[in-house]
């Protein structure tokens, strides 16, 4: 064992003195040659696991060479992981949607990225006997995106695919659900056609909103409301004043556009304030309905925002020692030096 500054490496090697042939299950002693295979194990431990290649001696056997291969419980054939690794990875998978499961599995220390984690799911779903569900999820799902849809129904205890169903009319999603009573919850998504299906053929069924949709929903609402906010925000983190004569040549356009829209919003709701309606402001003030309707509403109030960097603060004394004759740009930064500049 080696402890190093985040983890610590345990070599190990198998104790028999032979290995089982997968083709034929022969026991054989011969070894062709030896490799190293790295397993990551839970919490940012490494085993690396020398593993020894032998010749099958059954002249009938298809398989020539092989490598032996650790008991199920360390490892399964090929992997990468242990099996106690790899039964993390795909809880976290099956427990969290989207991104998130990467997030967590690279805060837990083992980063893997989110194809992995499909796959890891994938290689843990077999396919078993078949069991009555009893909580599924349906949806629709494209055979040929924007031209031809279906629909999907999945067993959600399981985390298996139930079936495909040619299309999304509600009566073919209703006959199969009468042919099922022992489902007992199904998740839908928000709209109403799966939900009269499942209230015409199962009646007694609890309907509950997808996760993802849950999600979604609450995502789009939170960046509303920031998006309301947004200029208040913008407010808070900017400078009380701005002076032309610093700003770069790109800056001193963009700042230029910001001036000629808070031209646009004070004429505008000068109008309003008089009195005057929306089609007579587009017509005299030459803006779009649109664009009139956010400035009344206070959605395009805006403020100028230079690109912040560390010698932000220093530029005035910057410009009163250039305008004094220092242009030496070594001396000049000898000179902030002095004064405390880190930059």
């Amino acid at each position: 064992m080696t402890v190093e500054s985040d983890e610590l490496n345990i070599a190990a090697h198998a104790r028999g003195q032979g290995s089982q042939c997968p083709e034929c299950g022969r026991l054989s002693r011969r070894v062709h040659s030896r490799y190293d295979r790295s397993l990551l194990d839970i919490t940012a431990h490494v085993r690396r696991v020398p593993l020894r290649r032998f010749r099958c001696r059954h002249a009938n056997c298809p398989r020539k060479i092989f490598a032996e291969r650790p008991e199920s419980r360390i490892t399964r054939p090929y992997a990468r992981r242990t099996t106690r690794l790899q039964e993390l990875v795909r809880c976290i998978c099956l427990d969290l949607g989207g991104r998130p499961r990467q997030g967590m599995a690279r805060r837990l220390l083992f980063p893997v990225n989110k194809d992995t984690l499909l796959r890891s799911v994938r290689a843990g779903v077999d396919g078993g006997e078949a069991v009555a569900p009893r909580v599924i999820r349906i949806d629709d799902w494209a055979w040929k995106k924007g031209h031809r849809y279906g629909t999907i129904v999945c067993d959600l205890e399981r985390h298996r695919v139930i079936d495909i169903l040619p299309d999304c009319e509600t009566g073919t999603a209703a006959a199969w659900l009468a042919e099922r009573p022992g489902i007992e919850i199904v998740s839908r998504d928000r709209g109403g056609g799966y939900g009269s299906s499942v209230a015409r053929a199962l009646p007694d069924a609890t309907q509950v909103a997808d996760r993802w949709y849950l999600l979604e929903n609450a995502s789009r609402a939170f960046f509303d409301a920031v998006r309301k906010s947004l200029g208040d925000i913008r407010k808070s983190f900017a400078r009380n004043e701005v002076s032309p004569d610093l700003l770069t040549a790109a800056e001193r356009v963009q700042y230029e556009g910001y001036l000629r829209r808070q031209e646009t919003n004070a004429a505008v709701q000068a109008l309003a304030a008089e009195g005057i309606g929306i089609k007579a402001i587009v017509r005299r003030t030459g803006c779009s309905r649109q664009v009139v309707r956010r400035i009344l509403r206070g959605e395009r109030d805006d403020v100028f925002r230079t690109r912040q960097s560390s010698l932000e603060r220093w530029l005035p004394r910057l410009d009163a020692e250039w305008t004094a004759g220092c242009r030496n740009g070594a001396e000049l930064w000898r000179r902030l030096r002095a004064a405390g500049f880190q930059g």
